[in-house]
């Protein structure tokens, strides 16, 4: 048996392709098929049940202790 992909001969490399191929069909046809079936969009679905936060006023924040100069 040999362990190395650069002594490989052809026939491992095809066996590698074809199970690469195989993998990567099986991967897109689970993500065709794996859909949401409902009919109503996303965004209709999305309920929040937290109050609606209204913005305040504009505040400036500085990193320094002395009053900044304007």
């Amino acid at each position: 048996m040999n362990h190395s992909l650069l002594s490989a001969d052809r026939n491992t490399h095809l066996k590698i392709v074809s199970l690469a191929l195989t993998a990567a069909i099986a991967v897109v046809v689970i993500g065709i098929t794996a859909r949401i079936t409902d009919g109503t969009s996303s965004a209709s679905r999305i309920e929040s049940g937290a109050p609606v936060l209204k913005a305040g006023k504009p505040t400036t924040y500085t990193r320094t202790e002395a009053p900044s100069m304007r």
